[in-house]
This record gives C-alpha cells, sequence and structure tokens, in this order.
C-alpha cells in the first residue's frame, strides 16, 4: 500500500480517536459495569421490611388492587421472584405527563401488598435508581439525561468510532503478521503500550465492531423506524406490531375474571420447557385488549433485551397470542434483529458471556484511554518542553478518564448512604458523580498530568474500595445505615469492587515510578521543583 495512503488512514485513526476517545472510555466502563445492572440494583437496595405476598396469593392481590387503584390496571407487574431490588409482589409505575420515554427521573414508582387481615394497601415507593444512572452514562457517553439530543450526540460519536477502527486496521494491515502479538517488553515503555494497544485493538477487533455499529442503530432508531414507515409501510408499521383493534363499543372486562398467573405459566411452559419466567407484565388489564407479557430467560437461546424475552398472552383465556420475542421461537427476522440486542447487551449464554463483555468493555475502555496517551507521548521531542496544547490534552485525558472511574466508585459506595442523608436519592447520586468527576478534572488540569494521574489513581483506589468497606461497616455497625450484602449477587459486587480497587493499587503505584523516575521533560514526570511552566505544578 502507497506510504501516502497509510498516512491518510493515520491522519484519519488518529484524530477520530482523540476526538471521540475520551466520551467512549465513559461509555465503555460504565457500559462494563451495566452488563451487571442487575446485581448493582441489588446491592443498593436495603434488606425487604416484610414479606412479599405469597405467589399463591397473586390473583387475590391483583383483583383487590385494581379495585383500589383503577389506574394500575394500564400497566402492572407482578413480580414471581423475591430479591434486594423488588420492592413488592405488585407495582406499577406514573410517568410525568410528555416526559421522555427513556428518561427515568420521571416516573413514579408505586408498590400494592396486602395485610394481615387481607386488605390491599398501596404506598409510593422509591426503588434505587443506581444501575439507571450508570447505564444512562454508558448510552449518552456521560451526559446526565437520556434523551434524543444526547443519543444522536452518541450515535455521531459511534460513527467516529467505527471509522477509527476501520483506519487503525488499514494502518495496522502492512505490518499485521509481524507485529500481532509482539508484546516488547522492555525499557521502551512507549513502545511496549502500542503493542498492548494494537494486540487488544484487534484481538477485540469483532466486538468492537458490533457495539460500533448497534451503536449506531440505537441512537438513530426512532429516524431509522420513521423513514421505514414512510418508505416501505406507508404510515402503517406501528399496527403491525398491535393487536387487532377491539370492536367499537366494546365493554371494559372485570380482572376478577382474568385467569390465575399459575395457569398463564402452565401455558408458557408447554410451548417453552427452558424458559424461566421471573415477571408478568399486564396491559390494560380491564380492556378488551388485555395482554400479559410473561418475560423470563432462556440461556439456551438469544433473548431480545437486557432483561430477556417475553411471550404475549390473554389473561382471559391463557391463549398465547405472539411469541415474536420468546427466546428460541421468534421467526428468522425477527431472531436477526433481537441478535443486534442480544450482541450489544450480552443477553445470551448466561453468565459467562456476561463476564467476557464486562472484560471487553474495560478492556476496550483501555484501548481508548491508551490511544490518547499514545499521541500525546508522540507529541514529545527529546530535550524539549510539552508545548501548552499538549499538556492540556493529556490533563484533560486524565481527568476525564480517571475522574469518570471516581465518580462511578463514588455514587456507588454513596448508594448505602444516601437513603439517609438526602430525600431524592437518584438525584444524590447524579450530583456527587458529577461533583467528582468535574473536581478531577480540575485537578487534573491544577496539578498537571503527571502528578495527577497518580493522585488521581490513588483516589480511584480509596472510592473503590469504598464499596466493600461500606457493605463491612453494615456487618460491623449496622446502626450507622449501610447494611451487609443479602445474597450472593450483592456479595459479588463487594469482591469484584475489592478485587477493582488492588488493581487501580498497582496501575497508582506504576503510574508513580514512571513519574519519578521517566525521561524528562515530558508530560508523565513530575516537573522539577520550582518549575511552574504550563499547567504543571
Amino acid at each position: 500500500m502507497r506510504a501516502e495512503i497509510l498516512r491518510v488512514y493515520k491522519s484519519v485513526h488518529t484524530w477520530t480517536g482523540i476526538v471521540s476517545g475520551m466520551a467512549l472510555f465513559i461509555a465503555f466502563y460504565a457500559g462494563a459495569l451495566t452488563v451487571f445492572k442487575e446485581p448493582l440494583a441489588r446491592w443498593a437496595s436495603p434488606p425487604a421490611q416484610q414479606a412479599a405476598v405469597p405467589l399463591a396469593q397473586a390473583q387475590d392481590l391483583i383483583v383487590r388492587t385494581l379495585r383500589a387503584e383503577p389506574a394500575a390496571a394500564r400497566d402492572f407487574t407482578l413480580h414471581l421472584h423475591d430479591a434486594e431490588n423488588l420492592p413488592g409482589r405488585l407495582s406499577w409505575q406514573v410517568r410525568d405527563p410528555g416526559a421522555d420515554d427513556h428518561d427515568g427521573r420521571h416516573l413514579r414508582h408505586f408498590v400494592a401488598t396486602l395485610d394481615a387481615e387481607g386488605r390491599v394497601a398501596a404506598q409510593p415507593v422509591a426503588p434505587t435508581q443506581l444501575g439507571d444512572f450508570i447505564d444512562v452514562l454508558h448510552r449518552v457517553v456521560g451526559l446526565p439525561v437520556d434523551n434524543d439530543p444526547n443519543r444522536w450526540l452518541m450515535g455521531v460519536v459511534s460513527a467516529l468510532y467505527a471509522l477509527a477502527l476501520v483506519s487503525g486496521v488499514v494502518v495496522l494491515l502492512p505490518s499485521l503478521v509481524k507485529d500481532f502479538f509482539a508484546l516488547r517488553v522492555g525499557r521502551n515503555l512507549k513502545r511496549l503500550w502500542l503493542d498492548a494497544h494494537n494486540v487488544v485493538g484487534i484481538v477485540s477487533l469483532p466486538f468492537h465492531l458490533v457495539m460500533a455499529l448497534t451503536a449506531v442503530v440505537f441512537a438513530f432508531h426512532d429516524g431509522i423506524y420513521a423513514l421505514q414507515d414512510r418508505l416501505l409501510h406507508e404510515g402503517r408499521l406501528a399496527g403491525a406490531f398491535q393487536r387487532p383493534a377491539a370492536s367499537a363499543g366494546a365493554a371494559p372486562r372485570d380482572p376478577a375474571t382474568m385467569r390465575a398467573p399459575a395457569e398463564l405459566l402452565a401455558a408458557v411452559r408447554a410451548i417453552a420447557p427452558s424458559f424461566v419466567p421471573t415477571a408478568l407484565q399486564y396491559q390494560q388489564a380491564a380492556g378488551p385488549r388485555a395482554i400479559v407479557r410473561v418475560w423470563g430467560q432462556d440461556e439456551s437461546a438469544v433473548a431480545p433485551r437486557a432483561r430477556g424475552g417475553f411471550v404475549a398472552v390473554d389473561p382471559y383465556s391463557a391463549r398465547i397470542v405472539n411469541h415474536d420475542s420468546l427466546p428460541g421461537h421468534q421467526s428468522a427476522a425477527n431472531q436477526l434483529i433481537s441478535s443486534f440486542f442480544a450482541l450489544h447487551m450480552a443477553s445470551f449464554a448466561g453468565d459467562p458471556v456476561k463476564w467476557l463483555y464486562f472484560v471487553l468493555g474495560l478492556a476496550g475502555a483501555w484501548l481508548f484511554y491508551s490511544g490518547n496517551l499514545l499521541w500525546i507521548e508522540s507529541r514529545r521531542k527529546r530535550g524539549a518542553e510539552p508545548p501548552r496544547r499538549t499538556r492540556w490534552m493529556a490533563a484533560g485525558t486524565i481527568g476525564v478518564c480517571l475522574g469518570s472511574v471516581c465518580g462511578i466508585s463514588a455514587t456507588i459506595a454513596a448508594a448505602k448512604w444516601l437513603p439517609g442523608l438526602v430525600a431524592d436519592v437518584a438525584a444524590g447520586h447524579r450530583a456527587l458523580y458529577y461533583a467528582v468527576f468535574f473536581a478531577a478534572i480540575g485537578w487534573a488540569f491544577w496539578r498537571g498530568s503527571a502528578r495527577g494521574s497518580v493522585q488521581l489513581l490513588w483516589a480511584a483506589v480509596v472510592l473503590t474500595a469504598a464499596i466493600p468497606a461500606s457493605s463491612l461497616l453494615g456487618v460491623l455497625a449496622p446502626g450507622l445505615g449501610p447494611w451487609p450484602p443479602a445474597s450472593a449477587a450483592a456479595l459479588g459486587v463487594d469482591l469484584t469492587a475489592a478485587v477493582g480497587a488492588a488493581l487501580l493499587a498497582w496501575m497508582a503505584v506504576a503510574t508513580g515510578r514512571r513519574v519519578r523516575h521517566g525521561p524528562a521533560p515530558s508530560v508523565w514526570a513530575a516537573p522539577a521543583a520550582g518549575t511552574l511552566s504550563g499547567t504543571g505544578r
């Protein structure tokens, strides 16, 4: 390949990576944690104050709740399993008028239970929003709100990401055979980092291509559907996914005549024995088009959503209405669409794939971090002070990347303290994350990239270690507020955080050694005493 063509691709790879790298670091770091969104929610939820209504009384609970709270008939959920993050057997949500469908800040949550005399008791609840907040950071590259403009920005970033991947492969092609897996360990740290950057990039290339392309589709899916509707379906696309309209004048139905949940589950079990139901979502339960989505998991098949798949059942006849979203029972076209969701959300093959995605997500974050650091290092000229723009780029990379790590660890660790300190826990999570995030950026510019990187890494160690420390405090001093883990999933969060803190400590020690003994002048070497040029102090 001609040298000038390679130079063009190298420039494309460098600048698309530089422009999108910091945003993608946040997306990948938060995305790796989002794979275990449910365990995070269980860790952040206090033990239930009262036992859930037994499943044998579920039908009675549904009927009494709908009589007391008719508005709940529009959409409510019957949970089949008990977990710390599920506030009760039956719950529903009310979205504020005009709120974005993806924005969970405008949802009010309610739960219903039966008291000792069998009377229904409905009350508002505030389930943890920790997992949802980290998911929002992942979906809109660190921005606070999941709305259309922010998703479009994520789509642009993802398009740049795809361009960086393709151009990077083209640049590496001439030396791919020679350099692949050539991890040259020695005194030349820049060469070692470049080798590691290339190996991680090539080995995880299929994963990154899937992430880039699906993220673009997710970001612009509303527009894609609208265009498809206009060009192919003549405005009738929405009707293809809905049940036939009820006949004019159809009378409301009495929920007391619905089949019991056990009958609905038996109907599903008859067509999908390996499908494990987790929840029954009733929609328009008192209307002529009542439907129940039986949600669940089937690890032997691809699920169309992160929470699994579902089969639609008529609650008044227990007849299977639709199984287009039932894992293992989809048409070829629906299976193809579900595969895109599953490949992005790791909703197939159970926990082994989730752990694989967790590792690949963290490796992806490191890929963008190392890419920026390599570009900064390439600006260094022997014996010359780094220019101000290089120092700012280095400080910005350190501040944004390590700031997001510190902010996420801080807001997770605070989950067991905020309920006793603030009225709006979800707002407390957001405020704490952004306070730590912007403080880290300010610190990196004030202290300079060299000293700031070491200090922010140690801050990340302390904040990440605070996650299991909060649980340990719940064991040793339960009166202080935090609570101990109540399940293996919650304990897994503590153990993973402890391992993460140890790895961050190793990085802090190694980075400190580089700052003290690395070649100078450099943005990664501590400036000599009294030197206050650029952003280094």
